[in-house]
């Protein structure tokens, strides 16, 4: 079969019909076309942000959509959560232009997820490998630096090692679902100390606070008002800029109210904090968090706590709670490795990134191994 690649300044000039095609079999919220038109649309995810799409739509001899992958021409390495900015300096102070560069990622959401999405009558791995090739050769063509594929899952990110792109590790911390019945059952696997900790956790967060979680239709726009400001003071005080634009939730909120679950705290019927959770197929993904007032242990009830028992009530295998963060430990998230895949066209840049990679990797992979043998919260068996 003979493919074209076409380039995309925008997810609408493929459409919603096409893109899903290919995005809703997978599962996976943050690739759908309604989150990613949210982030374009809302100024969140735009060109003077650094963010400007360059998506590619894999097309056969009739010019049907059989694959497409989320592709940014990156101005800046902001809101990736895989960090490669001493790569950039290194390059700059030698001369080079690391910026643009590509990107394929979802915008400000470090998660797991498909990147190389195609449709379900067509094969997995052909589409995959051509969607490879496209973005290397959009590289070549527009001149950029470098491509970067962020938190692709295992399959994908096996297929860019084959196709000779540098692979990278991290850890994230993942909660599993063991066949919990209640939140009682998954603090039954826990050391008698995790226990009596969380238990007094939770006591002291919800201590003359009415915690409720909210999906589909219970989310109105005075909700995403009351979060947007819990969101925009604390990132402005946690990294300086928060990403998102009020826009952004009002738009998800309008078309992926049921594939969010909205944890907010109440004083007196007056909202102070929320968490922001994506529900997938098999797995909740928390997000962005936010508060007004200082409650000891109210970040870890609404961003934890009541993650695990959506989860079980939603009988979803796992909780991702995004990146960073070994404290999530003790709360019964354990380390899992993520992904990324990197193509660098200037040799003189690529051999000292694969040699920084060779080393970085066992260090991480015995990090991880230190973490879940001296830290797990979990009884001894």
């Amino acid at each position: 079969m003979i493919f074209q690649i076409s380039v995309h300044e925008g997810i609408a000039d493929i459409g919603r019909e096409a893109w899903d095609a290919c995005a809703l079999p997978t599962g996976d919220p943050f690739v759908s076309y309604d989150f990613l038109h949210a982030c374009e649309a809302s100024g969140s995810a735009a060109p003077r942000q650094g963010w400007a799409p360059r998506h590619l739509a894999l097309r056969g001899e009739d010019n049907a959509v059989l694959g497409v992958i989320p592709l940014y021409l990156k101005g800046n390495s902001q809101g990736e959560y895989v960090f490669d900015h001493s790569w950039a300096d290194a390059y700059e102070r030698a001369g080079g232009r690391y910026y643009p560069k590509l990107l394929g990622a979802v915008p400000f959401t470090p998660a797991t997820g498909p990147r190389f999405l195609n449709h379900p009558e067509t094969d997995a791995a052909t589409v995959r490998q051509a969607l490879i090739q496209g973005a290397v050769t959009l590289v070549e063509r527009l001149g950029v630096s470098s491509l970067h594929v962020n938190f692709p899952t295992e399959p994908e990110w096996s297929a860019m090692i084959e196709a000779d792109l540098l692979p990278r590790q991290d850890i994230q911390f993942i909660w599993r679902n063991n066949g919990y019945r209640t939140f009682d059952d998954f603090l039954a696997a826990l050391s008698a100390n995790r226990r009596k900790t969380i238990k007094r956790e939770r006591r002291d967060a919800q201590a003359d606070l009415d915690i409720r979680v909210l999906t589909g239709a219970d989310i109105t726009e005075a909700h995403w008002d009351a979060f947007f400001a819990f969101y925009m003071d604390t990132g402005s005080r946690k990294w300086g800029r928060p990403y998102l634009t009020r826009d952004f939730f009002s738009r998800v909120g309008a078309t992926l109210a049921d594939r969010i679950a909205l944890v907010m705290a109440f004083r007196d019927e007056t909202p102070i904090a929320g968490a922001l959770n994506f529900i997938g197929r098999d797995a909740l993904y928390g997000r962005q968090w936010g508060t007004l007032e200082d409650v000891p242990f109210l970040h870890f009830e609404l961003c934890y706590y009541q993650a695990i028992e959506f989860a079980i009530s939603r009988g979803l295998s796992r909780v991702e709670a995004g990146a960073q963060g070994d404290h999530k430990i003790a709360r019964g998230y354990l380390p899992s490795p993520v992904y990324s895949a990197h193509f660098i066209a200037d040799p003189a840049l690529r051999d000292p990134v694969a040699r920084y990679l060779d080393g970085e990797r066992p260090a991480v992979a015995a990090q991880m191994r230190a973490m879940t043998e001296d830290l797990s919260p979990y009884k001894q068996v």
